[in-house]
């Protein structure tokens, strides 16, 4: 058991191993408070850092955690798909997605991982008991974490992929993506009230990677009509402040099934942990210790989208 310093937390000494998050900006962020209280629940001999780094500096952050012996990292926005070039390896699925968000130190080198969408999947398995096969999805975003979640819900086996993104560019570019690795039927529509109506019309899941209905901006929400959140739908929402987002009170409101992004965030990083530790991640304290943290910041500027983290495009 680690020994402890006045006011409770670890005792650090020079064989305490440094795990970070990376992000701009990363101070309010939940992940801290997640990462250590698995940690100490395990007795490890770690700690886990926020380390704000703006775009212009990522190439030079990253090479100074492997020279300052920082064992494995966390990115978040908007460093996700940055940060793919900079290290040395990937896994097949960052390679895939085209973004990281997590980094592994191994034999020397950076090896970039991607767990948010296996973090997605998780979610949808153990918190709505819901599988993807044979089922069709209209996804809102193209960014970092919509790409994983894309990749994810391709490799699942839904059988219509829909992408609704700002910027039309970067659904084809999605969509074309996916269309030449999986088999199932992928479009992009444009993300307006009638394409999304008419979208909703065929699908069986939403899923919001938008920034739309974050703190503080918590009326606002994805120009959907409410008239077409129809039970059975499955409304996610990768936003975890506020909990619920507007789209996922009028979604609930109208009788649909509806997921926020909290349990994702628990399952990526939970995923992230044990490529760091090797140790199963214990995941309830981590959930304990997010909600707790939200709940003592409640009121603060600040993000709150899944890992904070990818609701961006």
């Amino acid at each position: 058991m680690l020994g402890k310093r006045l006011g409770g937390g670890p005792l650090l000494t020079g064989k305490t191993k440094v795990l970070g998050l990376l992000g701009w900006p990363v101070g309010h962020s939940v992940s801290p408070a997640m990462q250590n209280a698995a940690l100490a629940s395990l007795g490890l001999d770690y700690v886990y850092v926020p380390f704000n780094v703006a775009p212009a500096d990522l190439a030079q952050a990253v090479r100074g955690l492997a020279v300052l012996g920082v064992c494995g990292a966390n990115v978040t926005i908007p460093h996700k798909e940055a940060v793919f070039p900079l290290v040395e390896r990937l896994t097949p699925e960052a390679q895939a997605v085209g973004a990281v968000n997590t980094l592994v130190r191994e034999k020397g080198s950076w090896v970039g991982h991607n767990t948010d969408g296996e973090g997605f999947l998780e979610a949808l398995r153990e918190e709505a008991n819901f599988a993807l096969e044979g089922k069709r999805l209209l996804l809102l975003g193209a960014g970092g974490a919509a790409r994983a979640v894309a990749f994810a819900a391709a490799g699942a086996g839904v059988s219509l992929l829909l992408i609704a993104n700002r910027t039309p560019a970067r659904a084809h570019t999605l969509a074309e993506a996916l269309a030449r690795r999986f088999p199932c039927r992928v479009r992009a529509i444009p993300l307006e009230r009638g394409s999304l109506a008419a979208a909703l019309a065929e699908t069986d899941v939403l899923v919001n990677t938008l920034p739309l209905g974050m703190y503080p901006q918590v009326e606002a929400m994805p120009p959907l009509p409410p008239e077409a959140l129809e039970p059975p739908l499955l409304v996610c929402d990768l936003i975890y402040n506020p909990r619920p987002t507007k789209l996922l009170s009028l979604a609930a409101s109208r009788g649909c099934c509806t997921l926020d992004g909290l349990p994702m965030l628990v399952a990526q990083g939970a995923l992230a942990f044990a490529l760091w530790t090797g140790r199963k991640a214990p995941k309830e304290i981590m959930r304990r210790a997010a909600e707790a943290a939200l709940a003592a910041r409640q009121g603060e500027p600040r993000l709150g989208g899944a890992e904070e983290e990818g609701a961006r495009d």
